[in-house]
């Protein structure tokens, strides 16, 4: 597996890594190990504290020169490069501040005894993380089992190995102990090698739906725990009453963040009969006044895709909704200005159920609008995915946006926003969107062992 840096704004191959061998994979889980059975006990979680502390001091600042790092390997505009990096020192505050109440044991009520309940490391874990949020996805697994006692081996995208190595690098430099977070470059046979291996406890994975049947697979042949946040299509809901100035405001980030690269970010906009022609009025007017360019320059509005495989692909999947009936409102126009894999952001209407992109998660700037009467209507026609991961309700009526929410088949919803990533909100999916939970105290435990002691009465 060829592990490269291609700016997808220059075209330009930046850096290339060697991939490790068989030897290194060894050294690796040695270390990693050693670790885990130094810190088993439950010692040492102060100077783990210190670390993480040290951890969130460098990343915010260091911010422009690793977001920069970011911009390079896929694209996204410094900005928000430079806000994922934020957002990682925003977890080091959290889960320093609350792991001693996370790991604290849980007294148990019983009328037969003492009880309580430890919570406990279980060992070393293989994390398998994606191109879209480079700094992110690593944080948001590795910092909660670090504290936790986990030591974490990592297998990243092969079109971000240079983000990958650097936050491994910045640990290090934190002051993380061997085996704490290594970072390797190898391919899916190494990491089902890794997993099978006994001395590793779990695998979390985030990514798209084939890579994570092939990881859980291998979790499941070993009897490892697993965790997979995977794709998603899931709907932004507009309620009859909602405010559409409002409504405008959010449009931009719930689709065109990260150039539509989010598996949380809005693909299908389900739109009343009575806002229908205003809303489409008002998201080509959003979509004509993105100005693409530079990532690295403060104007751009509208990165590029993280790759040449990636706009292929969405292009092939716009080729195929328009085949079979989908109508472009806005968009589908090649980019001949730029050399970089920039996509013209595109609306489509009139996808129906028959329509092979209809249960398809398009991963980029293309906005999916579908038109209803009653709310019932588009209750089912969200329901009616295969995904269930991040969606919205947007109306005026609270009561009633809370009411339709309740009824999504999903595992996060926001009311009145597009998509967020908090440190104290759970994050993860249902159906073919994965299973298992990130962050918050739940992402904290997901790799922790109940430890249930139990005195009886004499």
């Amino acid at each position: 597996m060829a592990y490269k840096t291609i700016n997808p704004y220059t075209n330009e191959v930046e850096h290339e890594y060697p991939q490790d061998t068989a030897a290194e994979v060894e050294k690796t889980l040695t270390a990693a190990h050693r670790l885990y059975l130094r810190w088993r006990g439950g010692g040492e979680l102060a100077e783990r504290k210190q670390v993480i502390t040290r951890l969130g001091e460098l990343l915010r600042n260091r911010k422009h020169e690793l977001g920069t790092l970011i911009t390079h390997d896929m694209g996204k505009l410094i900005g928000e490069a430079e806000g994922e990096v934020e957002l990682c020192a925003s977890f080091c505050d959290y889960y320093v501040q609350r792991a001693d109440q996370f790991l604290a044991p849980t007294p148990l009520y019983t009328e037969s005894g003492n009880a309580y309940v430890l919570h406990q490391a279980t060992g070393v874990l293989m994390a398998v993380e994606p191109w879209n949020f480079p700094f992110y996805q690593i944080a948001r697994v590795f910092i909660p089992n670090f504290l936790a006692g986990n030591p974490m081996i990592l297998k990243d995208a092969s079109n971000c190995p240079t983000s990958a190595q650097a936050f491994a690098d910045l640990v290090k430099e934190a002051g993380a102990p061997d085996g704490s977070l290594t970072n390797l470059f190898i391919d899916y046979d190494q990491v089902g090698t890794i997993i099978a291996d006994k001395r590793v406890q779990g695998v979390c994975l985030t990514g798209s739906e084939r890579g994570g049947q092939a990881v859980a697979t291998e979790a499941a042949k070993s009897l490892k725990k697993s965790t997979m946040e995977l794709g998603g299509n899931d709907a932004f809901i507009v309620l009859p009453d909602a405010d559409i100035d409002k409504l405008t405001a959010v449009i931009p980030a719930a689709r065109l963040y990260n150039a539509g690269q989010v598996c949380t970010s809005s693909k299908r906009f389900v739109v009343p009969d009575n806002l229908y022609d205003e809303f489409l009025d008002r998201a080509k007017r959003i979509f004509s006044s993105v100005k693409m360019g530079d990532p690295m320059d403060s104007h751009t509005t509208l990165a590029p895709l993280n790759s040449k495989k990636a706009k292929e692909k969405l292009q092939k999947q716009v080729d195929l909704a328009v085949e079979h009936g989908a109508k472009v409102v806005y968009g589908d126009q090649p980019v001949d200005d730029l050399e970089g894999q920039f996509f013209m952001p595109t609306i489509l209407t009139e996808i129906d159920r028959d329509n092979p992109v209809f249960d398809q998660e398009m991963f980029g700037p293309v906005m999916a609008v579908y038109k209803y009467h009653d709310v019932a209507e588009a209750i089912a026609l969200a329901n009616d995915s295969s995904y269930g991961l991040g969606s919205t309700v947007f109306g005026t009526d609270i009561k009633q946006a809370r009411q339709v929410a309740a009824q999504i088949e999903t595992g996060m919803t926001w009311i009145n926003s597009g998509w967020a990533s908090l440190p104290e909100l759970p994050f993860g999916g249902v159906k073919h969107s994965g299973y298992g939970r990130e962050l918050a105290e739940q992402g904290f435990k997901s790799f922790v062992n109940d430890h249930l002691v139990y005195e009886p009465e004499a």
